[in-house]
């Protein structure tokens, strides 16, 4: 089956952090026989920041800025059996969903996937006339980057037909064990750009545990940061390429995954790093979420803080051997439970009992 997928970017990471779920989900789709055409805006600076050409389990087609271009590569849906447009794609987002729906054929499946559900959730709570909240009983399928339960009464309380949690996992082509790497020691590090609705919890839960350990090292990634006042043992080394971020996980003690406020508030939305990091190996930190037990074991397979109290006390009793017992009890699980590859399964038993039901109902 033809898959065309209207998203942000397959290419570059860059102010992206949907690309490693995407690379992960499609490659990992393409292996079942799914034949896929990506369509990406050349918006943000991405296609001068990119970290990957495009690969050979799927077409990619970059498109200019403009509605005349989104109009065109809209219309290409019509050629799809499976169409797709995600949320957050970066130019005309509304626009897109309209053009790209219209133009694909009736017995299309139609899907809607969503890879900030809590922030789009919140968005068409406070909008009635949303363009999306409008198309949602006219879509078969919302699928979400995670949310759990909440999302998806959520969704159905708006109208949506089905939705289905599609949580982000390990593409262990990609993310893996590596040597450690001089340039990302540490005691414990953090990757993600600046956001507005992370960055207080990125103060409480990373640079105060930092200016109360002066004897540790700590080091930060990501970008956005360069102006933020920082304590002296903090490193910064600014936006990490795809192609370090198995490095910049398996050098130091331990890293950290802080969720944005939406997705610690809903619960249930582990974060991509979060499987980056356990299939490299690392020993991870994560703030306290509601359902992370359902992907990793808390105590044995990943460390739990409640706030930047508890980040600072594991940094103080944390031994060097624990951290590897710990990173390697979670590399395990992933790697058993948690990949694309595992996903994927889950995405073409959808797609094609919904296949079923359509050549039943012709």
């Amino acid at each position: 089956m033809r898959i065309a997928f209207y998203g942000s970017s397959l290419v570059s990471a860059y102010w992206n952090g949907a690309a490693t779920y995407y690379r992960g989900l499609l490659r990992a789709l393409a292996a079942r026989g799914y034949q896929m055409t990506f369509y990406e805006p050349d918006v943000y600076d991405r296609q001068k920041h990119r970290d990957i050409e495009p690969p050979d389990w799927c077409r990619v087609v970059v498109y200019e800025g403009t509605v005349a271009a989104l109009k065109r590569v809209a219309a290409a849906s019509a050629e799809a059996e499976i169409v797709i447009k995600a949320s957050g794609v970066g130019f005309e987002d509304d626009l897109l969903l309209e053009e790209v729906m219209s133009a694909a054929r009736p017995a299309a499946l139609k899907i809607f996937w969503d890879v900030d559900a809590p922030a789009t959730l919140q968005e068409l709570r406070a909008s009635p006339d949303h363009p999306l909240r409008r198309a949602l009983s006219s879509l078969d399928l919302v699928l979400t980057y995670g949310g759990g339960d909440p999302v998806v009464r959520s969704y159905r309380a708006l109208g949506a037909r089905r939705c289905v949690p599609i949580y982000n996992a390990v593409d262990p082509q990609t993310h893996h064990r590596v040597a450690e790497d001089s340039r990302f020691a540490a005691d414990l590090a953090f990757l993600g750009n600046r956001l507005p609705d992370r960055e207080a919890r990125v103060e409480a839960f990373f640079l105060a545990p930092a200016a109360q350990l002066g004897n540790r090292r700590f080091l930060l990634g990501g970008a956005g940061w360069r102006d933020k006042p920082l304590p002296a043992n903090v490193a910064y080394v600014g936006h990490v390429p795809t192609a370090d971020h198995n490095a910049f996980n398996a050098t130091p003690r331990a890293v950290l995954n802080i969720s944005r406020d939406s997705m610690a508030e809903n619960g249930f939305s582990p974060a991509t790093r979060v499987f980056e990091a356990a299939g490299a190996g690392a020993c991870l930190i994560t703030d306290a979420w509601e359902g992370i037990e359902l992907f990793l074991k808390p105590g044995e397979e990943v460390l739990v803080a409640r706030d930047g109290r508890d980040v600072a006390e594991l940094m103080r009793t944390l031994t060097a051997e624990v951290a590897r017992e710990i990173g390697e009890r979670a590399f395990q699980r992933v790697l058993g439970e948690h990949t694309y590859a595992h996903r994927a399964a889950e995405v073409d038993r959808i797609f094609r009992e919904r296949s079923r039901r359509v050549e039943a109902a012709e």
